[in-house]
């Protein structure tokens, strides 16, 4: 199949949309710094007879900061911590009305296995509320958003606090698989004669680390390489990689030099100084960034350091609530979370084309086409994964071969996408990035003046997410 879709693909004709839109004109350009504020409209509401209306009433992160910086000396819990107090001093929601905390999460640390437990005490919550943690690759907190959701369509809460973490700073490294097995065995041997003949069979191989990858398990095959097989596929460029990654950076700096990044509050970092700002926003040119080697498929690749997502630490945390019980409270909430859906492909050809079959069945499920959507934004993991989601949303043969459909659902116009920067540039904390789309998707809509957000994402497995938002009333 990687072979037939290469080989299509590549020559697939791109429409004159997509071609004026991408591959003809610079994505850094200033036109693309200045889109225009979308017009308010009047458009139906996505609220179901029968169905609670789920809110947000608010979202916050700490600084997503690049791993090895200011974060390093500390544990995921503490990260979560933060973002948890973050949320508690900005909303004075009273931590006893909380129902349920849950988090996301990908690479754990073994002495806090339920982070969201671990960061809902040291954050004071009372230890009577309930707290579990997912896991669903860089869309956990996604899963730990639709979960919240769940709890409170299902009546079981009114109140919960979603959200996530990660700690690319300090991952856990284990022994060999041999030293662990001889270790336990140690433990239980009762003489010293039987603890000598084991410590005896240990030879120089048993202490070889097992680092962990960011690698699929079925196929053995990092990310990274298969971002690369997959611009190939869809004969994405290296200049249309750095060119879009570019974009991010400078549309990034530019929000966060505005004061419109909302969702950021200060950690003080224990024996160093507050952090107030993302540390991964560092606009270059294209000149700098063609010097860089591929950093996967060596040496004609086209993904490098430059045009991927860098390894990051950071915390989430979103406050949702029915609307009954927000406004009971007192609050203005930001924006309805609606119809969302998860897919799943194969891992090994399509592991980063989630968005692309996400997005026709949320838009299908609400009623919507992608012309009603006023915001996008979707995961960077990699330019080259964004730019080949977008030319599969594009293709009628794409939809007809390997969707299902009649027909394609239409590539989202860069005007309306990631204006304020993305995974590429603000980073990507695995365990956060969901919470960070929507709440971003909500602040959005209504400084633009929108009323319906698209948030979807990519993720470990071949799976993938899109969720609907739409802006509260104002």
């Amino acid at each position: 199949m990687t072979s037939m879709l290469t080989h299509t693909i590549r020559n697939l004709p791109a429409s004159s949309a997509w071609a004026v839109r991408v591959f003809a004109r610079s994505l850094s350009c200033s036109s693309q710094l200045q889109a225009p504020a979308v017009q308010p409209k009047s458009k139906k509401t996505l609220a179901k007879s029968g169905v609670k209306n789920i809110v947000v009433v608010e979202g916050v992160r700490i600084p997503f900061l690049q791993s090895g910086t200011s974060y390093a000396d500390l544990m995921p819990h503490d990260l979560a911590r933060a973002a948890l107090q973050g949320l508690l001093n900005r909303t004075s929601v009273p931590r006893d009305v909380v129902d349920y905390i849950v988090y996301g999460t990908v690479i754990q640390e073994v002495k806090t296995s339920n982070v969201a437990r671990e960061a809902a005490l040291g954050a004071g919550f009372s230890d009577k509320t309930p707290a579990h943690t997912v896991t669903m690759a860089c869309i956990s907190s996604n899963q730990a958003m639709t979960t919240g959701i769940g709890l409170i369509a299902a009546g079981q809460c009114d109140v919960v606090v979603a959200g996530g973490v990660e700690l690319m700073s300090d991952v856990p490294i284990r022994h060999s698989r041999k030293m662990r097995k001889t270790m336990l065995t140690l433990n239980r041997a009762k003489t010293v004669g039987q603890k000598l003949a084991l410590i005896s069979k240990i030879r120089p191989d048993y202490f070889a680390p097992e680092l962990p990858a960011v690698a699929e398990f079925s196929t053995s095959e990092t990310m990274g390489h298969s971002a690369d097989r997959l611009a190939a596929a869809f004969a994405i460029s290296r200049v249309e990689q750095d060119e879009y990654a570019l974009r991010s950076h400078t549309l990034a700096k530019k929000a966060q030099e505005e004061g419109l990044l909302l969702d950021v509050v200060p950690f003080k970092v224990p024996g160093k100084d507050t952090v107030t700002k993302d540390n991964g926003i560092r606009p270059s040119s294209l000149e700098q960034m063609s010097k860089l080697k591929p950093a996967f498929v060596k040496p004609y690749g086209t993904v490098t350091a430059a045009n991927s997502s860098f390894l990051t630490d950071g915390a989430s945390a979103m406050l949702l609530m029915s609307e009954e019980k927000a406004l009971a409270l007192g609050y203005k909430p930001k924006a309805y979370l609606r119809d969302f859906v998860y897919v799943s492909q194969d891992p090994k050809d399509q592991l980063l084309l989630g968005p692309t079959y996400a997005t026709p069945k949320v838009l299908e499920k609400a009623g919507l086409t992608m012309a009603d959507i006023d915001v996008f934004e979707f995961h960077e993991a990699f330019a080259g994964q964004i730019l080949a989601n977008m030319k599969a949303m594009d293709s009628d043969w794409f939809a007809q071969n390997y969707m299902g459909r009649k027909s394609k659902v239409g590539a989202p116009p860069l005007e309306k996408f990631n204006t304020w920067g993305g995974s590429l540039s603000l980073g990507h904390p695995f365990g956060a990035t969901g919470c960070r789309l929507a709440i971003t998707a909500a602040h959005r809509l209504k400084k633009e003046g929108g009323q319906y957000g698209l948030v979807a994402a990519c993720a470990a497995g071949g799976q993938g997410h899109a969720m609907l938002v739409e802006l509260y009333p104002q």
